[in-house]
C-alpha cells in the first residue's frame, strides 16, 4: 500500500479509539487496536500511554511482524506482540481490539469461561468465549496463551485482564467488542438470577456452521 493508503488506515484506527473510549469499552490509555496492512507482514497500532482523545494520524506506530518499527515517532502499544500472534495465526483475521471494559474484565478476573447461552454469540464471536492462561501484560507468554484459546473464534478473555476481539476488519473487530461486553453483562446477571442455560447442542453445531461460512466469504 502507499503512503496515503496506510494514513488511511491510521486515521480508522485514531477514530475506532475515540468511539472504543465513548462506549466505555477503556478508560484512560487502557487497551489497544491495531488493522493489518493488507496483503502484507505489517500492521498500524495505537501507542503506548496515549488518551484515545489525544491520539492523531501520526500517532499511529506502523510495525512489521518482528516488531520493527517502520513509522512512527512514538512507542507502539506493550501489546504488540499479542495482535502480531493472532495475525500471524489467522490470515482471515484483519484488526484486533483488546479493551478493559468492566462486565467482561469482571468475568476475567474470576477466569470463568462463558459458555454458549446466546445465539448471537455462536453465530458472531463462533461460540463460547474462553479464557486464556494468566501472562504477565505484554509478555510473550500472554501472546502465546491468547492466541492459543482464541483458536478460530473471534473473542477471547485474557486471565485478569480483559477481552480480546478480532475481525475481518475493524469495524467488524470493534462491533464483536462491543458484543463480548454485552454477552458478558447478560451473563453476570442471569447468573444472579440462576444458572443460564446452554444452548442446545443441535443449535450450536447449526450456528457454528453458519458462523464458519460467514467468516470463509460464503
Amino acid at each position: 500500500m502507499n503512503r496515503a493508503e496506510v494514513n488511511k488506515l491510521k486515521a480508522e484506527v485514531a477514530e475506532a479509539g475515540r468511539r472504543m473510549l465513548a462506549q466505555g469499552l477503556v478508560t484512560g490509555t487502557a487497551g489497544n487496536i491495531s488493522v493489518r496492512v493488507p496483503g502484507e507482514e505489517r500492521m498500524v497500532i495505537t501507542p503506548s500511554q496515549m488518551g484515545y482523545d489525544l491520539i492523531g494520524v501520526d500517532d499511529i506506530v506502523t510495525l512489521d511482524f518482528e516488531r520493527n518499527v517502520l513509522e512512527g515517532e512514538r512507542k507502539p502499544s506493550t501489546e504488540a506482540g499479542m495482535h502480531i500472534g493472532v495475525y500471524k495465526a489467522r490470515p482471515d483475521v484483519g484488526a484486533v481490539v483488546h479493551t478493559h471494559s468492566v462486565y467482561a474484565s469482571a468475568v476475567a478476573s474470576v477466569r470463568k469461561e462463558i459458555p454458549p447461552f446466546l445465539d448471537e454469540m455462536v453465530l458472531v464471536l463462533g461460540g463460547g468465549i474462553e479464557v486464556a492462561e494468566y501472562g504477565m501484560p505484554g509478555s510473550e507468554e500472554l501472546a502465546h496463551n491468547a492466541v492459543a484459546a482464541l483458536g478460530k473464534k473471534n473473542a477471547v478473555l485474557l486471565a485478569n485482564h480483559g477481552p480480546l476481539c478480532c475481525g475481518k476488519d475493524l469495524e467488524s473487530a470493534l462491533e464483536n467488542a462491543g458484543l463480548v461486553e454485552r454477552v458478558a453483562k447478560i451473563f453476570i446477571l442471569s447468573s444472579l438470577l440462576g444458572s443460564p442455560q446452554n444452548l442446545p447442542p443441535e443449535a450450536v453445531e447449526l450456528e457454528r456452521n453458519i458462523f464458519e461460512v460467514r467468516e470463509s466469504g460464503g
